[in-house]
């Protein structure tokens, strides 16, 4: 095999490692929480399907290359809960360090743009990286509204941190999803799913 090929493969094989790291929102039926790895796989699936949606007009094929590899820097990173302040402080940290190793078992020009991509996806200034963020964001959404808000009880998340992150992360990307969102949380208030603070 050449050198090219294998630093391929073995970045591949590095990837399976995706499936094992933990997130916190709950699969649809709610009998567990998604992996990493499901969790770029459906980010990619709703980035095809919502596309329409985006403020802007959007390079689809991109947007899902940008939403399917965000999250690999959690192989060495780990998952970091958006409504966890004290992991958020070290969160860019950890995963810049984590990009620089996992992008650099790549051949070069492969881990530049890898590297690139995920720099991209994290600046959110892109038309792409802006609705890749917002899909990043509506997904647990979707899944903690379908789970009876399962994972946001289990954390006394308060509808503001969830109505703050909409508007930070969801909006500038879709305004249609954004407003989608915004009733999901006041659904889940009145349901009790999500503190009233």
């Amino acid at each position: 095999m050449d050198e090219r090929l294998k630093k391929q493969m073995e970045f591949a094989l590095e990837m399976d490692k995706e499936k094992g790291i933990g997130r916190q929102t709950y699969i649809l039926n709610a009998l567990r929480k998604e992996n990493d790895a499901e969790h770029g796989w459906h980010l990619g699936l709703m980035t095809i399907l919502l596309a329409e949606y985006a403020n802007e007009k959007i390079d689809v094929s991109r947007t899902v290359e940008m939403v399917t590899i965000h999250d690999v820097v959690e192989i060495d990173a780990g998952d970091t809960y958006a409504y966890d302040d004290a992991g958020n402080a070290t969160k860019a940290e950890r995963e810049q360090k984590a990009a620089n190793r996992i992008f650099g078992i790549l051949p070069e020009e492969q881990g530049k743009y890898f590297m690139d991509l995920w720099l991209e996806f994290e600046a959110a200034s892109t038309p792409e990286a802006k609705f890749a963020t917002a899909i990043d964001s509506v997904q647990p959404v979707m899944l903690n509204n379908a789970s009876n808000g399962l994972a946001w009880r289990e954390h006394g998340v308060a509808a503001s941190k969830v109505q703050e992150r909409a508007l930070k992360k969801i909006k500038p990307g879709s305004e249609k999803l954004y407003e989608m969102v915004m009733d999901i949380i006041a659904e889940n208030v009145k349901k009790g799913n999500l503190k009233d603070c």
